[in-house]
């Protein structure tokens, strides 16, 4: 708080000083040259929280990759071929085909 006499009291001073360096940390760790240690922090975040998980949690998120992996390239391989590619042998005719598709659906 400022008082009559316009000093600054202590509150005033050491809530100014803790912006000070909360604004400074922030800059550091935004800075041009802090960038490339981004990707290496978040990596440490991640490894550093599976590293401390128990046994089970360790099954389960290993339970979730298989499944996800399943989703994603078993069922992509058999049941989603590539429509465009099979049926089209350039660029120009696909490109045609989903612009007929895109601009004029089938209601």
């Amino acid at each position: 708080m400022i008082n009559k006499n316009r000093q600054i009291t202590p509150l005033l001073f050491i809530d100014k000083m803790s912006n000070l360096r909360e604004e400074k940390q922030f800059n550091a760790a935004m800075s041009f040259s802090n960038l490339h240690k981004i990707p290496v922090r978040i990596w440490q975040f991640y490894y550093q929280g599976f590293k401390n998980q128990k046994g089970w949690s360790r099954q389960v998120w290993v339970i979730i990759l298989l499944k996800l992996f399943i989703m994603f390239f078993v069922l992509k391989l058999f049941f989603f071929p590539n429509f465009l590619k099979t049926n089209y042998t350039n660029d120009q005719d696909r490109s045609d085909h989903v612009i007929e598709n895109l601009t004029n659906p089938k209601l």
